[in-house]
């Protein structure tokens, strides 16, 4: 069945394919931006083109499927079929498992030097250890499974509907490196599915309270074993990688590990004060795990101590990589005691930039917790935090309830309300950042 089409050269299509293999079309043009409309064009051409038709696909429960077609497409397809003694339903199944056939899913880009994300804020209480875990679920995330992202690439136009009074400032600075014209971009509410990153990631709960590795159900490190406060002390008792684990869902595959916190990291700094070059001892600690990864995140702990410095350090620029790859994301509310602590931290990082001559890259800052409902204090500090250029601010992620469920229930967020809207500007957290 074929209808016109607005657009002059292509007609609309109604067929059916199974619901597999129609997922599995979806997917895989997603993966490789590629219409579908175009996808199944091609697929068709092919099939035309082959002497014979090849082995058949089942079918069975296939459903409504459209699409549009160049001018005289379908006709011409429908003779081939014919000829070939199929229906059009098998030929059409046909063509689109050549076009997935020709077509592969690409394969995960991985960073010749793996990437180190320093999640930080020295205040308490801004949720650092959630940023760090939903970035990290949405960095390993499914690469063959589609998942709503919200394109963060909207924060400006967010900001200025939330705050009515804009100011002088350029909004786009907020925006992704990728440009293109205004109208092309979707509205903030729009929502795109595409497929996860499939990164592999290592979560190190670098806090000795241990809340992050609680909330993703694994027990903190017991006292007197093994912990990385052992390793950066140059007392290690065993292989650092032996006390990773694996954070278990399909979802994630096996991408997805956390080194668990111990609360002997509450003496860390007084370790550190006796170590040669405190600065690299979190450097030296996982440097024997690294290959193992694409990025590794640090939860790091509300401090301006050694523990600290030795974080900021771990996320400096190296020699081989691109700006922007590796540095500290910083935490912050739309609230006046979160500018007193950015303050203070970026006081910190600015010094041992002087101090010991290194590049540390700014990834951007992540307005958490946030509810416009709250007033003039919260829109007026989230525009605060827009008109600041450097860092920009790279998401805006609200306050809801999924993420305290899933800290009760001790789930990652992703597993338990993968479709909720925090799950969402996590995922567009992770690409503004990739």
């Amino acid at each position: 069945m074929t209808s016109p089409s607005s657009q002059s050269d292509r007609e609309k299509v109604v067929s059916k394919l199974p619901p597999w293999l129609r997922q599995e079309l979806k997917i895989r043009t997603a993966q490789l931006r590629v219409d579908i409309q175009d996808a199944v064009h091609q697929g068709i051409s092919h099939w035309s083109s082959l002497a014979s038709a090849p082995s058949p696909v089942d079918t069975s429960g296939a459903e409504s499927f459209s699409t549009w077609l160049p001018a005289g497409q379908w006709e011409s397809f429908r003779s081939t079929s014919k000829d070939r003694g199929v229906s059009l339903i098998q030929g059409l199944a046909q063509s689109v498992r050549l076009w997935l056939e020709m077509n592969p899913a690409p394969t995960v880009k991985r960073p010749s030097v793996v990437r180190r994300i320093i999640v930080c804020n020295q205040k308490g209480g801004v949720g650092k250890t959630a940023i760090t875990a939903g970035t990290a679920e949405a960095l390993a995330e499914d690469p063959d499974s589609l998942h709503p992202v919200r394109i963060a690439r909207q924060l400006a136009r967010l900001a200025a509907e939330e705050h009515p009074h804009p100011t002088e400032a350029d909004p786009t600075r907020v925006h992704s490196p990728e440009t293109r014209p205004a109208e092309a971009h979707p509205t903030p509410l729009d929502l795109e599915d595409l497929p996860g990153l499939g990164m592999r990631v290592l979560i190190v709960d670098f806090d000795p309270q241990g809340h992050l590795t609680k909330q993703l159900g694994q027990q903190p490190l017991p006292i007197g074993g093994d912990s990385l406060t052992c390793h950066m002390a140059s007392e290690a008792k065993g292989p650092l990688a032996d006390l990773i684990v694996p954070i278990a869902d399909d979802r994630f595959g096996d991408r997805l590990h956390v080194l668990p916190a111990c609360t002997d990291a509450f003496l860390l700094d007084v370790r550190l004060s006796t170590v040669r070059a405190r600065e690299a001892a979190l450097e030296r600690a996982l440097a024997p795990v690294e290959s193992d990864y694409d990025v590794i995140l640090v939860d790091c702990p509300p401090s301006l101590g050694l523990s600290m410095d030795a974080a900021i350090y771990y996320g400096r620029r190296r020699d081989t990589e691109q700006p922007g790859a590796s540095g500290a994301l910083i935490v912050v509310q739309a609230e006046d005691s979160s500018a007193d602590a950015y303050d203070l931290l970026t006081s910190q990082i600015n010094d041992l930039r002087d101090d010991l001559s290194l590049d540390i890259d700014y990834l951007g800052l992540v307005v958490n917790l946030y509810d416009g409902r709250r007033g003039y204090i919260a829109t007026s500090s989230l525009q605060a935090w827009m008109d600041i250029k450097d860092p920009r601010v790279v998401a805006i992620v609200p306050d809801l309830k999924e993420q305290r469920e899933a800290v009760r229930v001790k789930q990652p967020l992703f597993v338990y309300a993968p479709k909720g809207d925090q799950a969402v500007a996590f995922r567009a957290l992770a690409r503004e950042i990739s």
